[in-house]
């Protein structure tokens, strides 16, 4: 990529606070140039790192290719109080022209087919993977395009380790274990499973990440659990935090696991402090960044089952960008020509560029020959049809303490059986918040 991408001006910017919403009508609504001749629209994205930087790559080389056309970047924040910004400005009309946001539970909690436009018609859905069309569809209309790639939710291992200690992929639970038991006997003091307290978002990948081996075992669960009929206080959904509970009692948990953070996960496993590290593939991206060495020496399996025939990666799959229903004219067309041009071959490059993909697109662009070889071990689930879409993709319903009840079942606190009944109750605030039938 020119380094033009990376130079390009902030002043096409503009920063929107929730509380700022009613004056955002002159900064957030798009209108024609007139007498220049010029569309203007607006691109709303999230402030967490690289996004703003791949909004402006995007608007500088979709300008270049569409001189008539003007984008401006707005940024927002992103976790609840982006969520309420988005959904106050769908409600009010003042929405800007794109903006990049869920796939999933979070986008049919936005209504798509009252508020959004319905891009069914445009010719990149023909390229959207089985995957991603349900988590941007309703049974009207397909609304948004990918932006990034998938990643996979699983273990995050050190090669080299592996096979300095003559160590093969586990395919069962029972074969995972005792490969810890192997790197605890013999690994010199290596970690064989790493845990990041300090971050407790983290803590949740035995329980997530396990859940396509759920669905393998159990197809109707999400949709079941959804209705209130299937609870994570009862197998198949337990053993994420049984196992979990068996980990951290074999004493398999690196010593400071209650205040490591996710950049020391990363680099504790990068580095071969550590062999396993339950997480999301695009902790890639940081293994890039800060130990980019070792880049070669990280490889991805999925959290194993009780059988192996059960055994799938649980997929995460990218956001996506959406046009609201308040675009109309000039400016929807090319919105439509911006979103189009975020999967065209210019977009795709940038995308490769600031959003290095830790699993497959969803859309048209390809992973580079260069890309880390762990993306070539989650290729491999795809490939095999050993993959399943996260939960939350799936069903609306999530509690927010499911950290909190991993975080604890970690550090021996509650047990993954009171875990487990904790979060079935957790979650009953959010469904009736929703109106679900059966809570």
């Amino acid at each position: 990529m020119s380094h033009a991408f990376r130079a390009r001006s902030t002043r096409h910017r503009v920063v929107v606070a929730a509380a700022a919403v009613p004056l955002l009508v002159l900064a957030g609504c798009s209108s024609s140039g007139g007498d220049t001749g010029t569309t203007e629209i607006t691109f709303l994205t999230t402030n967490d790192a690289p996004n703003p930087e791949v909004a402006d790559a995007l608007v500088e080389a979709f300008e270049a290719e569409h001189p008539d056309v003007s984008v401006s970047v707005e940024i927002r924040p992103g976790g609840a109080e982006g969520d309420n910004l988005i959904k106050t400005r769908l409600s009010t009309g003042e929405m800007a022209d794109v903006f990049f946001y869920n796939s999933g539970s979070l986008l049919q909690a936005l209504n798509p087919d009252s508020t959004l436009v319905n891009l069914s018609d445009e010719e990149w859905v023909g390229s959207l993977t089985e995957e991603f069309v349900p988590v941007v569809s309703t049974d009207n209309g397909t609304y948004g395009a990918p932006l990034g790639a998938s990643f996979a939710g699983g273990i995050v291992y050190n090669k080299p380790l592996y096979e300095e200690l003559g160590l093969t992929v586990p395919e069962t639970w029972d074969d995972f274990m005792a490969n810890n038991e192997r790197i605890a006997a013999e690994g010199d003091g290596v970690a064989p499973v790493i845990q990041t307290y300090g971050e407790t978002w983290t803590s949740q990948l035995f329980v997530l990440g396990d859940f396509a081996n759920v669905t393998a075992v159990d197809p109707e669960w999400a949709e079941q659990y959804t209705a209130h009929q299937r609870f994570y206080a009862d197998e198949p959904a337990l053993l994420g935090f049984q196992h979990q509970q068996e980990v951290a009692e074999a004493g398999f948990f690196n010593e400071d696991f209650p205040s490591a953070t996710f950049p020391d996960g990363a680099r504790m496993v990068a580095e071969g402090e550590g062999v396993h590290y339950p997480m999301l593939s695009n902790v890639i991206q940081t293994i890039l960044q800060n130990t980019p060495d070792a880049v070669d020496d990280i490889g991805f399996f999925a959290l194993p089952a009780t059988d192996a025939e059960n055994t799938q990666a649980t997929i995460w799959q990218p956001n996506a960008v959406y046009i609201p229903k308040s675009t109309e004219g000039a400016e929807l067309e090319a919105a439509k020509e911006f979103v189009a041009f975020v999967n065209s071959e210019a977009g795709c490059d940038i995308q490769n560029e600031l959003l290095p993909p830790a699993g497959p697109y969803a859309g048209t662009c390809e992973v580079l020959d260069s890309a880390p070889p762990l993306l070539d071990d989650i290729q491999a689930y795809f490939d095999a049809g050993k993959t399943a879409n996260a939960l939350e993709f799936i069903s609306p319903v999530k509690g927010p303490n499911l950290e909190q009840a991993t975080v604890e079942v970690g550090s021996q606190i509650r047990s993954a059986e009171d875990a487990a009944a904790f979060y079935d109750q957790d979650v009953e605030k959010q469904a009736k918040q929703l109106g679900l039938e059966g809570w």
